[in-house]
C-alpha cells in the first residue's frame, strides 16, 4: 500500500493542507516554527497512539483545546480519517467504518526520528522502552493489543496494591493475565531486535548489538508462569511501594557497537545519532514486504555533507516513502532530482506550502 494523499483541517498550524504524495522522498523546508514538523506529526497520526509528539488530541487543534481537527488520507484504495471533534476523543474511520486505532497499524508501518530522540541513550529507560515498542509494533501489529491487555491487568493490580489489599485470591487471576501478556510482549521484543540486527548494513551508520535488558527483579525468560511467579513473590514489596515493581514494563534496551563493543550511552553525540539512524534504516529494511512511511525531522542538521549524501542514498534505496524536514533547501542538494521539495512558510499563525522544482 502507498500513502497517496494527505489532507489536514485545523491541525496544529495548518488551517488546511492538501498534499499529493508518490514514491519519491519529499523534502520539506522552511524556517523554524513554520509548520514543517506539523506535517510529519499529521502523518504519524495515521499510526496507533499519540503520534511523534505524544500530544493529547485537544492540544493538536489549531485554535486551541476547545476546537477540533481532522486528518484524511488515501492509502491506495482505502479512505482513512482520524479526527478529534471539539470535546471528544480521537476517532478512526477506515473506508467510512469506525475502527480501533490498532487497525491503522495494519495499513501502514510509520517510523519516525525526531530531534528529541537524539537523547535516547542517555534518557531514562522508559524512553528506550517506548522506542523499542514502536519498532516492535511496526513488525508485529498485534503487539499493541498485547500491550493493552498487559497494561489493563497491571492497572487493576496496582489499584489493589494502592488500596493495600492483602488477600492473595484477588491477585492470582491478574498476575496470570500479566504473565501471559508479558511473555508475549517479551517474545515480540526479542524477535524485533533479532530482525533489526539482521537488517543493519554498517558503513557510515554503524551496526549495533542490541539486547533486551530485564528490569530489577526480572529474568529475561519469556515464560508466563515465571512472570506470574515473580509477581507473586514480589507482592510484599509491591504492597509497600503501591505499584508493580517487576515485569516486562520495566525492561530496557541496550546497545553496543564497534570492535571495542562500545556502549551507546558512552559514545559521542555524533556516534549516537549515527547509531540511531542505523536502527531506523534497519527497521525500514526489515519491513521490506510491508508498506512503510519514514518520517525524519531535521535529520540532516547535524550531519556533514558526506554523511548527508550517504543517508540520502540509503533513503532512496529503501522500499519506503520518506518525508524529511530541514530549515533550508541546501540541506537536500545531494538528493538532486530524486526527491520532491516543499517550501513551508507561516504568516499570522497559519502555515502554507508550495512545491518547488528540484
Amino acid at each position: 500500500m502507498t500513502l497517496t494523499h494527505l489532507s489536514l483541517a485545523q491541525f496544529r498550524s495548518w488551517s488546511r493542507l492538501d498534499l499529493d504524495l508518490d514514491h519519491r522522498p519529499l523534502a520539506i523546508f522552511g524556517p523554524n516554527g513554520s509548520g514543517k514538523t506539523n506535517i510529519l506529526e499529521a502523518v504519524s497520526m495515521l499510526a496507533p497512539g499519540r503520534g511523534l509528539r505524544a500530544a493529547p488530541a485537544p492540544d493538536q487543534a489549531r485554535q486551541g483545546r476547545d476546537a477540533g481537527w481532522r486528518i484524511r488520507a488515501a492509502v491506495d484504495d482505502h479512505a482513512v480519517e482520524t479526527a478529534a471533534p471539539p470535546g471528544q476523543s480521537r476517532s478512526v474511520l477506515i473506508d467510512d467504518k469506525p475502527m480501533a486505532q490498532t487497525a491503522l497499524g495494519r495499513l501502514l508501518r510509520i517510523l519516525w526520528l525526531v530531534p528529541a530522540m537524539d537523547r535516547l541513550w542517555s534518557d531514562p529507560p522508559e524512553a528506550r522502552r517506548r522506542f523499542l515498542d514502536r519498532v516492535t509494533l511496526s513488525l508485529f501489529p498485534d503487539h499493541a493489543d498485547v500491550a493493552l491487555t498487559y497494561d489493563r491487568a497491571m492497572r487493576e493490580r496496582n489499584r489493589l496494591l494502592k488500596d493495600q489489599i492483602g488477600d492473595p485470591g484477588w491477585y492470582r487471576a491478574l498476575e496470570a493475565q500479566m504473565g501471559d501478556a508479558g511473555a508475549a510482549l517479551t517474545r515480540n521484543r526479542q524477535a524485533a531486535l533479532t530482525a533489526i540486527m539482521a537488517a543493519q548494513d554498517g558503513g557510515d551508520f554503524p551496526a549495533a548489538t542490541l539486547t533486551l535488558l530485564p528490569g530489577e527483579g526480572q529474568a529475561d525468560d519469556p515464560d508466563p508462569d515465571s512472570i506470574a511467579a515473580r509477581l507473586a513473590a514480589m507482592r510484599p514489596r509491591d504492597l509497600s511501594a503501591g505499584r508493580s515493581l517487576t515485569g516486562p514494563h520495566r525492561a530496557d534496551l541496550g546497545a553496543h557497537w564497534g570492535p571495542q563493543d562500545m556502549p551507546a550511552a558512552l559514545s559521542s553525540t555524533g556516534e549516537q545519532k549515527a547509531l540511531l539512524l542505523s536502527l531506523i534504516l534497519a527497521n525500514a529494511r526489515a519491513l521490506s514486504d510491508q508498506p512503510v512511511v519514514l518520517l525524519l525531522d531535521e535529520v540532516a542538521a547535524h550531519l556533514d555533507a558526506d554523511r548527508r549524501a550517504a543517508l540520502y542514498d540509503r533513503i532512496c534505496a529503501l522500499p519506503a516513502q520518506s518525508l524529511l524536514t530541514g530549515t533550508g533547501p541546501e540541506l537536500f542538494d545531494s538528493l538532486g532530482p530524486r526527491a520532491r521539495r516543499l517550501a513551508v512558510t507561516r504568516d499570522d499563525g497559519v502555515s502554507t506550502a508550495a512545491e518547488i522544482a528540484a
